[in-house]
């Protein structure tokens, strides 16, 4: 029986090279940086880890998932990053799910390439993926709830549920605010100030907020996990990209004025609000029939 792998071992193999093959065209490529929404902008510069709570918060949530011998389903794969790891921690299957047709080309380039276990990526939304109720073990989804109305949370959080088995584990890395008692003006604030730098209607929650939805769609939380949102801080980079990937970055932001211009812009809006921004996971639980 193959041992599941410890978080740093699940990520060794990444540290020093991009999740996927770049000859692909990234998601928005035909955007100019002005209109580009934050995520594929940092993509495009060589930014490989693009959750909240950086790759230390993935590390800790996939530690918690329980993937070795498990029918494994990722919403929204992206560059697939967490693709690797969860493939390097032997699921039984792996399914991606993205509606995306060039996330869905990356991701099945890499299982191709990578997978000694069924595996593949179907062009789907997260909320109706037309996979086969109860079909799964482990359901993994990252950064792509926050970007989702009240009703859009729902959805997705409802479909992972009836996917799941009975015992099995969905896990979630997102935005978070904090306190649970901010005020709701602040809250608004922020929301609207992320939207304008990063282009995506971002709604982050509380961790009480985000722990009562998943309760409200019938799960149980076994593990909540944090790390700031440092996205763009340089402590973070150089943990999560290397010295390597971090020079590629700096390279390709001072190359390009519009770009620089909007980095600078997001770098600002995560500074002003760093006291009531993070990164947060949670692990829950579809309970036992």
């Amino acid at each position: 029986m193959t041992t599941t792998p410890q978080p740093s071992q699940a990520f060794q193999s990444t540290a020093t090279k991009p999740a996927t093959n770049r000859e692909l065209p990234l998601p928005q490529s035909d955007r100019d940086p002005a209109h580009l929404q934050g995520h594929w902008l940092l993509a495009r510069i060589g930014k490989h880890v693009l959750r909240p709570g950086g790759k230390k918060l993935t590390e800790r949530m996939l530690a918690n998932a329980d993937i070795a011998g498990k029918d494994v389903v990722e919403f929204a794969p992206g560059l697939g990053l967490t693709t690797r790891a969860i493939l390097e921690r032997d699921p039984k299957s792996y399914r991606g799910v993205d509606r995306d047709p060039q996330v869905v080309d990356i991701i099945s380039k890499l299982t191709s390439e990578k997978a000694t276990i069924p595996a593949s990526c179907v062009q789907r939304d997260a909320a109706d993926t037309g996979l086969e109720s109860n079909s799964a073990d482990v359901v993994i989804g990252e950064a792509m709830l926050t970007m989702q109305t009240e009703r859009g949370k729902q959805a997705i959080i409802g479909e992972a549920f009836r996917l799941l088995r009975a015992g099995g584990t969905y896990s979630i890395h997102e935005l978070g605010l904090q306190p649970d008692n901010l005020d709701e003006s602040v809250k608004d604030e922020v929301r609207k100030a992320l939207a304008r730098s990063i282009k995506v209607n971002a709604r982050p929650l509380t961790e009480q907020e985000w722990r009562e939805l998943l309760e409200a769609e019938g799960f149980e939380v076994l593990w909540r996990g944090k790390e700031p949102m440092a996205l763009l801080d340089m402590k973070r980079n150089i943990a999560d990209e290397g010295i390597g990937g971090v020079l590629r970055i700096l390279r390709n932001v001072l190359g390009n004025k519009d770009i620089r211009a909007r980095v600078l812009n997001m770098k600002h809006t995560f500074d002003k609000y760093s006291n009531e921004l993070t990164g947060i996971a949670f692990v829950v639980r579809k309970p036992e029939a």
